[in-house]
């Protein structure tokens, strides 16, 4: 079973940012009021396992449990389904952030450990469905191995700590194939070297990949379309 001692430690080793060379929020806080989206719940609500709450509470008053609107159906039911040993939390905002007391959820956005069908972890898959809104999933380039690393080892530290996390994270892999399979599309995968591969629809192999195998998406397609978004919400 995970203790809050262990998700301390996980902390402090898992400390590496996405790109030494870019500040991604600068790119996605124009066209979400300012803010980057990995850190307003509007976008993605943190889950944290009750022991990493217990943890980050020992140390810092930045996290406060969340509490879904009112009349907002959708954040109410994220909230409801939750396991038992999760719960949903929010900082204060990326103003006040705190690095060193940010959740494993944060530190990791919009990556996860993707894991392939004889349940290998073999490198880094993410949440496609923030393709639209985050300029790292348009710039898969930038991700430094360091960030590979650091995360691969959280992630697998934690799987060694509490098996059920590992099941977790299996369905999150599967969902991605499925999903990418029916759109026809190659799934994008930041290898455990850190350079970047594809597999193929409906295909177990691991082909290396250069960026614009992938291409760009929503307003982050061009210089063009980016400037016109930011205009339009001006």
């Amino acid at each position: 079973m995970v203790k809050p001692k262990d998700f301390t430690k996980l902390h402090a080793d898992f400390n590496a940012p996405i790109s030494q060379r870019h500040d991604c929020g600068q790119w996605c806080a124009p066209l979400n009021d300012g803010q980057p989206v990995c850190c307003t719940v509007d976008n993605a609500i943190p889950i944290v396992d009750k022991a990493e709450w217990k943890s980050l509470k020992a140390r810092t008053d930045l996290w406060s449990k969340y509490k879904a609107p009112k009349g907002d159906k959708h954040a109410q039911k994220i909230v409801d389904e939750l396991p038992d040993t999760c719960l949903a939390i929010e900082c204060k905002g990326a103003a006040l952030c705190e690095r060193d007391n940010r959740s494993l959820a944060c530190r990791s956005f919009p990556f996860y450990p993707f894991i392939d069908k004889k349940g290998r972890v073999i490198g880094l898959g993410y949440y496609w469905d923030f393709e639209d809104r985050c300029w790292v999933l348009s710039n898969l380039e930038i991700v430094e191995p360091e960030f590979v690393t650091e995360l691969l080892h959280a992630y697998e530290f934690l799987f060694f700590k509490d098996p059920d996390e590992f099941d977790v994270f299996k369905g999150q892999s599967t969902q991605q194939r499925r999903t990418f399979s029916k759109l026809g599309r190659d799934i994008p995968l930041i290898g455990r070297d850190g350079e970047l591969y594809k597999i193929p629809p409906y295909s177990d192999e691991i082909i290396p990949a250069k960026p614009s195998d992938f291409g760009a998406h929503g307003p982050y397609v061009s210089d063009k379309a980016y400037k016109q978004a930011i205009k339009e919400l001006s």
